[in-house]
């Protein structure tokens, strides 16, 4: 593989960390929201 496909590769992997780690956040965020709202 050449040095330029591994970068593109590894900087993928980085762009799907990114994405899931946002994704897990407006999860909790709106569970959070919807747990505050049924509690009051």
């Amino acid at each position: 593989m050449k040095p330029d496909e591994e970068f593109q590769r590894r900087r993928r992997a980085r762009n799907w960390a990114i994405l899931g780690a946002l994704v897990a956040l407006v999860v909790l965020f709106y569970f959070i929201s919807v747990a505050r709202l049924l509690r009051s």
